[in-house]
């Protein structure tokens, strides 16, 4: 499989050069060189807003019935390129080809659910208080050019997001993706234009991303920006979007709580809590991090999900027995170690891994901790790497209330066969998204968002498609 040759998108145009250099983009799996991505310089970064105001006059004008047709077009191209997208994902991410596939696969579920939201942007009619008004309605939008940045960790769902729910909503985009990962995304742009999106209201660009980020929401043509991204990042952006009375969505970091109930089915718990953990070496921002166990089942459970972390086959994501790749670059590996160490010198218990491997490549081992004392890194931290906790807990009231402890909020998840437990942990665990007995909290028609400092909108369900609208009431009186 080669690599593609690496170009952003601007103004209409693929730009294989641009005024800010270029750097390398490696394959985590083996360190080896894929290729060369130009970064935009501030030439780029204002051609591109400057294009997606244009682009926005055309593509907002194009009825709902018809962006939806083109949008869902896309979705259709992605199905059909599917495993080229998905081989290419994984060399410049290194999750196997499998997730790699899914994700593609549920990213054009993603786009197609908004691109049929489109046709149903609904607003509503409001009776007159009074004689002598007409009517009074209610209608939505779309907001304007939006400036979105993606991370690494799931190059293909998370701009098919922001791009699907964006473009359906008749506003134009400047999408900037992660550095290490861009040529997934550059395959999703195509195909965007390749089914008919007005070229200069798409653009893609990379470079360093605080000067990217700067930039694009300085530009009087971006009217919102949205990120995946980190707590530390979001707040930023945030901030920056406020000086200036701009919309913002922020989809940031997790640290997920998961309770197992002492009447929780044990193996099918088991086996669900070790997929979700390890899928993508734990770099997910749902990954469940803090796992809370029922005294009488946290033994068991303590030697079991040891064993089955240790039994997960690492290697390069396009090996067919891969079970687990490898971190996206040596910082991440790094990152791990300081966890592990700060954790064991805390009096915490190390029940397997804990250590970087030794072969090319950034991989690091599928690691438990036992008992990690709450003011150690892994328990205040997201670690975003392939670390779970394990504790036990007596009480529920004790579980939730650790669950809850710390100032993020993504997604929670809980085992449990007792229906009024299931109810108790939706309703008090504090979470964008809960999950009982089950962890895929992520569907194209459900909304995903965080609550407290895990981010600020959602995305995806109909919520996602509102986040890229305005509200404009409209009153029409009877001449005098």
């Amino acid at each position: 499989m080669e690599y593609p040759a690496l170009a952003l998108h601007v103004a209409g145009q693929w730009r294989p050069r641009a005024s800010g250099g270029e750097r390398p983009v490696f394959n985590p799996a083996d360190e080896s060189p894929l290729g060369a991505l130009p970064l935009a310089g501030l030439d780029e970064l204002n051609a591109a807003a400057a294009a997606a105001e244009r682009g926005f006059q055309i593509w907002r004008r194009k009825p709902a019935h018809e962006r939806c047709t083109i949008v869902r077009s896309a979705a259709g191209l992605l199905r059909q390129r599917a495993q080229e997208i998905a081989q290419v994902l994984t060399l410049e991410q290194g999750k196997p080809l499998a997730e790699a596939l899914r994700e593609v696969t549920l990213s054009a579920d993603i786009i197609d659910f908004q691109a049929e939201e489109a046709k149903r942007l609904y607003g509503r009619m409001v009776p007159p208080r009074g004689a002598g008004i007409l009517w009074q309605s209610v209608i939505r939008q779309p907001v304007g050019p939006v400036a979105a940045f993606t991370p690494w960790n799931f190059p293909a769902n998370l701009p098919a997001r922001k791009l699907g729910s964006a473009l359906a909503a008749g506003c134009s985009v400047v999408i900037k993706p992660a550095e290490e990962t861009p040529a997934t995304c550059m395959l999703i742009v195509r195909a965007f234009l390749d089914a008919g999106v007005t070229p200069e209201a798409l653009n893609m660009v990379c470079g360093d991303p605080a000067q990217v980020a700067s930039t694009l929401i300085a530009h009087d043509a971006i009217r919102k920006a949205s990120l995946t991204g980190s707590v530390a990042v979001g707040k930023r952006l945030g901030q920056l979007c406020a000086e200036r009375v701009k919309r913002f969505t922020g989809e940031l970091g997790g640290h997920a709580p998961v309770i197992v109930c002492a009447d929780a089915d044990l193996p099918f718990a088991l086996k669900s809590s070790l997929a979700a953990k390890y899928r993508n070496a734990g770099q997910v921002c749902a990954s469940p991090v803090r796992f809370y166990v029922h005294r009488s089942l946290y033994t068991q459970w303590a030697a079991q999900f040891s064993q089955g972390a240790q039994a997960l086959r690492l290697g390069p994501g396009l090996d067919a027995r891969t079970q687990m790749g490898p971190l996206i670059h040596e910082r991440r590996v790094e990152e791990m170690e300081r966890f592990v160490d700060d954790a064991v010198g805390r009096g915490a218990r190390l029940l397997c891994g804990g250590k970087r491997v030794e072969r090319p490549g950034f991989f690091f081992e599928p690691t438990v901790i036992a008992e990690a004392p709450v003011d150690s890194m892994v328990q205040r931290i997201e670690p975003f790497g392939p670390i779970a906790v394990v504790e036990p807990f007596d009480a529920l009231d004790d579980a939730i209330t650790r669950a809850n402890a710390l100032p993020y909020g993504l997604g929670a998840f809980a085992f449990t066969r007792d229906l009024l437990t299931a109810h108790r942990l939706g309703e008090e665990i504090e979470a964008g998204m809960v999950g009982i007995n089950h962890f895929g909290v992520s569907q194209p028609e459900l909304p995903f968002g965080g609550w407290k400092e895990s981010g600020i909108g959602q995305e995806m369900g109909i919520e996602g498609l509102l986040h890229y609208t305005e509200i404009k009431t409209i009153i029409v009186g009877v001449p005098a």
